[in-house]
């Protein structure tokens, strides 16, 4: 098995949703004795957000590129391949203001390429990116969980089942900002969940 960590945290150290994602990770390792693991950190090595310059180079065709607009197709594509080259990717998601962080956007925006990981067709979009199993590991201050405040799980099952990863297992650690006792219990309820999501 190789599985991709990307914690999406706009912090470095310390964030919960890394701490959850690492045990995500440290189980997966259990259960799968030769498993390799590649660690992408969005706050250490953010991702260049999806601003004109970088449209115009997505579309500019390859041969017509500049040095600069090729360099910064090239660090798309080496996410893509990166997302390809995995059979099981965890993400450390954080919940900021009702979203996920933009630091997550914009590596988003990066691996959703028309073409390359999903396509068009007379018939409608069908997602390229397939045989993946993924790990939400949410971390919230607050409990959104089946709520309609929880706008980040509906999305990410929209956005990646649209890449063709269909197989999502969610692991929900919260609470986490309402004081210790919730603090346990929201991390007791992610070691439940992260349970029955191996188990699938």
């Amino acid at each position: 098995m190789k599985i991709l960590q990307i914690n999406a945290s706009a912090r470095r150290e310390g964030a919960n949703s890394t701490k959850v994602a690492n045990r995500v990770t440290e189980r997966l390792q259990a259960a799968n004795p030769g498993a390799t693991v590649t660690l992408r950190d969005l706050a250490a090595n953010p991702v260049p957000a999806l601003d004109e310059a970088m449209l115009g180079a997505l579309f500019t065709p390859a041969e017509q590129r500049s040095a600069e607009q090729a360099a910064a197709v090239a660090g798309y594509d080496a996410l893509i391949a990166e997302l390809q080259a995995h059979d099981a990717i965890v993400l450390g998601v954080p919940m900021y203001n009702f979203g996920v962080s933009s630091q997550f956007k914009n590596w988003i925006d990066a691996v959703a390429r028309a073409g390359v990981t999903f396509q068009y067709t007379a018939t409608g979009p069908v997602g390229l990116v397939q045989g993946k199993t993924v790990y939400v590991a949410f971390a919230r201050g607050g409990i959104y969980r089946d709520t309609a405040n929880d706008s980040q799980t509906p999305y990410l099952k929209s956005v990646l089942g649209f890449l063709g990863m269909t197989d999502l297992r969610f692991v929900f650690a919260e609470g986490l900002n309402m004081g210790p006792e919730a603090a346990a219990k929201g991390f007791a309820q992610a070691e439940a969940d992260l349970e029955a999501a191996l188990a699938a």
